[in-house]
C-alpha cells in the first residue's frame, strides 16, 4: 500500500498560499493548554525524555500531552511496511553521503527561504545555537532510517514526536514575539514544513544523483515514501506529501520560485553550517569543500543568494587531492574523483559529529553500532 495516487499537481500560487496560513492543530492545541494552564515544565521535560531515553515518558504527564502521544504516533493507512525497509536499505547503503548532502544541498535550500528561515534564525539567537540545532537534525536522519525506526514504538517514531511538539512550542512563543514579522505568514506552516520535509527526501535523492551515486528509480520512490511516513508523523497534510519522486520535485520547484531570496538571516545560517563543518573535522584539508559542494548542488544563482565563498570544484580536486587520485588511478575521471572525495568527506563528518559534545556532558550525536561498522566509521567510545 501506499499514499493515493496523484495525478501531476499543480503546485501553484493559488494552492500554495493558503498553505501559510495552516500550521498543525492537534500538536498547537496540547502545547497552548499546557503553557496556558502553566505546564510549560512538563512540555520541557517531555522534550528531554524524548531526547536522552528511549522510554517514553511516564503517566505524571498531563493528560492533554498524554493523548497527543497516543494520537500521534499512529501510523496512515497508506503506510507500506515493504518500502519502509526498501528505503532503510538505501540509507543503510548511502548513509553518510546522504548526511553530507543534507549539511550541504538539503539545509542550504531550507536557508534560501527567506520566509522560513526566519524562525530558524530567531529559534537560533532565543533558544539555542547552530551547531545543537544541525546535529540535532543529523541525529533525527539517523532515528527514522535506521532499521526499524519507524516500526511501533521505534526511535524514529519517538523522534518525530518530539520534533512535531517542538514545532510547536516554538510556534505557540515566536508568534506573538516583538520580532515577528507577520509579513512572513504563519510560524512553521504547513508550505514551510513540505519544504523542509523535501530537504530530507527529494533533495538528498537529487543531490546522490548528481553526485554519481546509483538509485533504481524503485529505491527512490521507497525512500521519498519513508519520508512521507515521517512527514504523516510530523502533521504535514496528505495533500503536501508528493506520491512520487518526480512530483517531489516539482513541488521543490514551486517553493522554489515562491520563497527563494537573499536575506541576511540566510546568509547567517550558512556561515555557521560551514564553520560547523568545518570544525568537526580536524585540520584544514577539507575546509574549502563544504562551500564548494554547495555551490555544487544547490547551483550558482541560489550559492549566491547565500553569500557562499566561491570554490569551484575542480580547484578543490586539483588541490591536495590530485596526488591522491593521480596515485590511485591515472584514468580517474573528474567525476569518480568528486565522488571518492565526497565518501572519504561524508565519513570524516559523522566521525567529527560523534566527537562533538553537547555541553561536554553527553555524546551529541549517536548511531547504531551496526551502522558505524557498515560505514567504516572509526570510532572509540
Amino acid at each position: 500500500m501506499s499514499l493515493p495516487a496523484q495525478p501531476s499537481p499543480a503546485w501553484t500560487d493559488h494552492v500554495l498560499d493558503p498553505m501559510r496560513q495552516v500550521t498543525d492543530p492537534l500538536a498547537d492545541a496540547v502545547v497552548a493548554e499546557a503553557f496556558q494552564q502553566g505546564q510549560a515544565d512538563a512540555v520541557n521535560t517531555l522534550m528531554r525524555t524524548l531526547i536522552e531515553n528511549d522510554d517514553l515518558p511516564s503517566d505524571q504527564l498531563p493528560q492533554g500531552i498524554r493523548e497527543y502521544l497516543a494520537t500521534s504516533a499512529q501510523m496512515p493507512a497508506w503506510v507500506d511496511p515493504a518500502r519502509l525497509q526498501a528505503g532503510e536499505r538505501v540509507f543503510w547503503r548511502y548513509g553518510p553521503e546522504i548526511i553530507m548532502n543534507l549539511f550541504c544541498y538539503g539545509l542550504p535550500s531550507c536557508y534560501a527561504g527567506a520566509k522560513g528561515v526566519q524562525v530558524l534564525a530567531l529559534t537560533t539567537r532565543l533558544f539555542s545555537n547552530p551547531t545543537r540545532r544541525v546535529i540535532e537534525t543529523a541525529q533525527m536522519v539517523v532515528d527514522v532510517m535506521a532499521p526499524a525506526g519507524l516500526a511501533a514504538h521505534g526511535q524514529g517514531v519517538r523522534t518525530a514526536q518530539k520534533v512535531r511538539l517542538m514545532h510547536a512550542a516554538v510556534r505557540y512563543q515566536i508568534a506573538t514575539h516583538r520580532l515577528w514579522n507577520p509579513a512572513w505568514d504563519r510560524p512553521i506552516n504547513q508550505e514551510d514544513l513540505a519544504g523542509t520535509l523535501l530537504a530530507f527526501s527529494w533533495v538528498c535523492l537529487d543531490g546522490l544523483r548528481q553526485m554519481g551515486f546509483e538509485l533504481s528509480g524503485d529505491e527512490a520512490e521507497s525512500y521519498l515514501h519513508s519520508w512521507n511516513v515521517v512527514g504523516h508523523l510530523l502533521g504535514i497534510r496528505e495533500a503536501l506529501l508528493p506520491t512520487h519522486v518526480a512530483h517531489a520535485e516539482a513541488l521543490a520547484r514551486a517553493i522554489q520560485r515562491r520563497q527563494y531570496a537573499a536575506c541576511a538571516e540566510g546568509q547567517m545560517m550558512t556561515r555557521a553550517l560551514v564553520a560547523m563543518m568545518q570544525h568537526a573535522i580536524p585540520g584544514n584539508i577539507f575546509d574549502a569543500f563544504p562551500a564548494a559542494l554547495i555551490r555544487l548542488l544547490l547551483g550558482e544563482e541560489y550559492a549566491d543568494l547565500l553569500a557562499v565563498e566561491r570554490h569551484r570544484m575542480a580547484e578543490v580536486l586539483l588541490g591536495p587531492w590530485r596526488h591522491l587520485f593521480a596515485l590511485k588511478d591515472d584514468l580517474m575521471d573528474h567525476a569518480s574523483a568528486l565522488r571518492r572525495l565526497s565518501e572519504i568527506f561524508s565519513r570524516k563528518l559523522i566521525e567529527g559529529l560523534l566527537l562533538v559534545g553537547r555541553g561536554g556532558q553527553r555524546v551529541a550525536f549517536s548511531m547504531p553500532t551496526e551502522l558505524r561498522q557498515t560505514w567504516g566509521i572509526n570510532w572509540v567510545a
